[in-house]
């Protein structure tokens, strides 16, 4: 408990210091508090560039956090959320301790240079670092680790958004994936605590102030239903492209990594030069579309450029999180949605602000798979319990149709592209993940088809498994020569000089591509303690798979980073 509290106020204090550093770079490098939905205004500093001065941020902000990240931190590129699974799910709830300042000052100048990212999955690193850090020194065992940082990822919400409530149900449906009541209550205390400092520091009023919303027509449960649904694809949708434009500027970019932030943020640039909407988080422009000052083709238009623009932050190597970006996307799908309904049935529609607030969760919901992360913090953000009843059933409906669409969310897609299943334990994940070929052992030497058994015996005796490959005369493999089969030839005293050739068996073997579940079934079924692992035309013959092998590579793998 006491641990708790402590993670609870170093990761509200984390939060106050991470939203001033926002403040003081974005008033830096925009000249303005907060420059998203002030259209295309010159920067304060260098009125003399006008609105051009947008084309310099992103570059100036991708030199200073471009080396920042590649030298001392690599992790905190990113959105940070899939990260901190990782090390929940796979290496014991260990994250480096110079993350969260590396985090803290990336995403800061990330987002006050134009990257148009949120807040959320910075602080909910910084906050899980700082947790994982108190856990290290105090020397806790693995399983409280893991709350530990779930406390940092709750405290680090609960402050940033005064959404306590939506802090630990976040820390416990994304990062734990595990309710049970010890961690449930030792979160808690981490997200009231870093609450309370956050309100003392931020105060103490909903994050989006919004005129009351009301549902006052039972047909209008039908068009929210609907809503969810397109909602649910657009979530997975925005997940796609976000992958999609991180693919192509992996496959384009050859230069320095440190530098990648710096000439990408030329081509961010040039989309805040038409979409100034787009610059940093762009809580601005999303309370203004709820309150109905755009047109349903600017609402679009707005959507799309959101999720190009949030996908190249992080394609270019940018930092900072995506769940203000889904918010967004949301409150432009629900607004322009509405706006349609409204011109199509005034009478029945209702205001055009609800289905804005409706979109938001229901866009987190489907790109995120996490129903009730969506409906407490939705609450807590807006403050509007009214619209709780169709908030609800849309959202359950964008769950659904997301899990229909797609088997990832917008945070495990990151980790599956690099092989690792947070469904799948993590051995069973690693079996059907690594090659024979990645931990096979040396081959040696081969045998030649011509080589006399007397030649071959004392080479057999000195072979780890007592056997070894044969192969003929343009390096093809043939089969096996056993110990055993070798001394029964021996035996009588007549073979010493027969070729190895007349003995060679037909082992079990598997090809260098094969997964380790694959090569575990080859491995049960082979007679001898090994067997060879061939090139994938099973013509060349290139190392020994052994048990042995197998199980070391899964005992190194479950070994914690950094132990002995």
């Amino acid at each position: 408990m006491f641990l708790a509290l402590l993670v609870g106020a170093g990761a509200g204090g984390g939060a106050i210091v991470f939203r001033w550093l926002i403040r003081v770079f974005t008033l830096a490098l925009s000249g303005h508090e907060d420059y998203a939905g002030l259209g295309p205004v010159p920067n304060a500093h260098v009125p003399g560039l006008g609105r051009w001065f947008v084309l310099l941020a992103p570059v100036v902000a991708g030199l200073l956090y471009g080396p920042l990240v590649h030298f001392f931190a690599r992790e905190a590129r990113g959105h940070g959320v899939p990260e901190v699974m990782f090390a929940v799910a796979r290496r014991g709830g260990r994250i480096a301790p110079q993350v969260a300042a590396v985090k803290a000052l990336a995403s800061a100048l990330c987002i006050g240079g134009g990257g148009s990212v949120g807040r959320e999955g910075p602080i909910v690193q910084i906050g899980s670092a700082l947790g994982s850090t108190i856990g290290r020194l105090v020397k806790v065992a693995e399983s409280r680790m893991k709350v530990l940082v779930a406390c940092g990822a709750a405290g680090g919400i609960a402050a940033t958004f005064n959404a306590p409530l939506a802090g630990v149900f976040f820390a416990m449906e994304l990062i734990l994936r595990d309710f049970n009541t010890q961690s449930f209550g030792m979160v808690v205390i981490a997200s009231v605590t870093a609450g309370v400092i956050g309100r003392a520091a931020l105060g103490d009023e909903a994050f989006l102030k919004l005129p009351p919303f009301l549902v006052d027509h039972v047909a209008q449960y039908l068009l929210f239903a609907l809503l969810g649904l397109l909602a649910g694809v657009v979530g997975v949708l925005f997940s796609r492209v976000l992958y999609l434009i991180e693919d192509v500027c992996d496959k384009w970019w050859r230069g320095p990594e440190w530098l990648r932030p710096a000439v990408g943020g030329i081509l961010l640039g040039i989309v805040l030069l038409v979409l100034p909407e787009m610059y940093g988080v762009g809580y601005p422009v999303l309370g203004k579309s709820i309150a109905g000052h755009y047109a349903i083709g600017f609402l679009i238009v707005l959507l799309i450029g959101k999720m190009v623009a949030t996908s190249l932050t992080i394609g270019i190597g940018g930092s900072g999180g995506v769940f203000a970006p889904s918010l967004f996307i949301g409150a432009m799908l629900g607004s322009a949605y509405g706006e349609l309904a409204h011109q199509l049935m005034p009478g029945i529609a209702g205001q055009v602000g609800t289905y804005g607030l409706i979109g938001m969760g229901a866009v987190f919901a489907g790109a995120a798979r996490a129903p009730i992360t969506a409906v407490i913090i939705m609450f807590e953000l807006t403050g509007e319990y009214t619209i709780i009843l169709p908030l609800m059933a849309a959202i359950v409906l964008a769950t659904g149709i997301s899990h229909f669409l797609t088997g990832d969310t917008i945070y495990t897609l990151k980790l599956r592209r690099r092989g690792v299943d947070l469904d799948v334990p993590e051995h069973q994940g690693l079996l059907k993940s690594v090659t024979a070929a990645e931990v096979m052992e040396p081959l040696g030497e081969p045998l030649d088809r011509d080589t006399a058994l007397l030649e071959a015996a004392g080479l057999l005796a000195r072979a780890p498994h007592g056997q070894l490959p044969v192969v003929d005369a343009a390096g093809n493999y043939l089969g096996v020569v056993t110990a055993r089969a070798a001394a029964d030839a021996l035996s009588d005293g007549e073979h010493d000089l027969v070729p190895v050739g007349g003995i060679v068996e037909q082992s079990e073997s598997v090809r260098a591509g094969s997964n380790l579940e694959a090569s575990l079934d080859a491995l049960d079924s082979a007679a001898g303690t090994a067997i060879p692992v061939l090139d994938e035309s099973g013509s060349r013959v290139l190392g020994w798979l052994s048990h042995q092998r197998v199980l070391a590579t899964l005992s190194a793998a479950h070994q914690p980073a950094g132990s002995s």
